[in-house]
């Protein structure tokens, strides 16, 4: 079933959960998604990533997840995860892109805000919901590939700055660094969850959005979740299960026997499926 992102928010907000946000850049990952959320049945979003538009085109992958989102027995938004431009975002919502994320978190406050009204006028157009970012992660929003912790250009989300720009900008969920990273953890995040509960009391209860999801311990995420986060990105390490798999199973057969490269991706495919349920049930607080 094919919902807004504002929709599956208020779902998450109903639960008391949050909501698992999962990148497809491949028809494996999209039915290892899918296909978990079916067997627990939870709502998911799926996402197509503008960074990923090397891996696998928009133009291919999006039509895809539409049509799987409409099969699906569970509530499924479809969303564009850090659209940097309007082209790419119009894009995407040309597709039937039920959610656009507008990611202007490294330009400055007044830039950031001023095109995120924009961003949410376009999406009104098609009837499409607009997730924001306040705040930055560090390095790696702005291209640098930087996995570390330790990044001065880490910015956290201010809530009273964040009171004003969900306000102006009437966005439906907000991005907020609290001390995730994208990408592989080299060390143990540090995570104020005060900026969380924070937001969310200034914002009137904003469905709260956790970048950096990857490589965070079941009880973070479960205080993440208490504390307001609703949508939850996840990619990195269901990303990695998959390749691990593919690994393993090369590596588990004889000299002489030959490789055959969809016995690789079903071998893939399981992994993140497992990966993923793993996710799931511990954003939706089941264990």
């Amino acid at each position: 079933m094919l919902v807004t992102l504002k929709e599956i928010l208020k779902i998450a907000e109903d639960r008391s959960i949050a909501v698992g946000a999962f990148n497809t850049p491949n028809m494996e990952s999209l039915l290892a998604i899918i296909g978990a959320a079916e067997e627990l049945q939870v709502p998911v979003i799926i996402q197509a990533a503008q960074c990923h538009e090397t891996l696998i085109p928009i133009s291919v992958i999006g039509p895809i997840m539409i049509e799987h989102a409409k099969k699906s027995t569970v509530p499924v938004c479809v969303h564009l995860d850090h659209g940097e431009t309007f082209e790419y975002l119009e894009k995407a919502l040309e597709i039937g892109f039920t959610g656009v994320m507008y990611d202007g978190s490294v330009l400055p406050y007044e830039e950031n805000l001023e095109n995120t009204k924009k961003a949410v006028a376009l999406a009104q157009k098609y009837g499409a919901s607009v997730e924001a970012e306040l705040g930055s992660m560090g390095k790696r929003e702005s291209g640098s590939g930087d996995t570390t912790n330790e990044d001065d250009t880490k910015i956290y989300t201010d809530p009273e700055q964040a009171k004003r720009f969900v306000k102006d900008t009437g966005i439906d969920a907000l991005a907020c660094s609290f001390g995730t990273t994208h990408g592989i953890y080299l060390t143990k995040p540090r995570l104020d969850f005060s900026v969380v509960e924070n937001v969310r009391v200034q914002t009137a209860g904003s469905p709260v959005v956790m970048h950096g999801g990857s490589g965070v311990n079941k009880e973070d995420f479960h205080a993440a979740v208490k504390a307001g986060v609703r949508k939850i990105n996840y990619f990195t390490y269901m990303d990695k299960s998959g390749g691990t798999a593919a690994a393993e199973y090369i590596s588990s057969l004889n000299a002489n026997e030959p490789i055959f490269y969809s016995s690789i991706i079903i071998a893939a495919q399981e992994a993140m499926k497992e990966n993923v349920k793993e996710a799931m049930k511990t954003f939706a607080l089941m264990e």
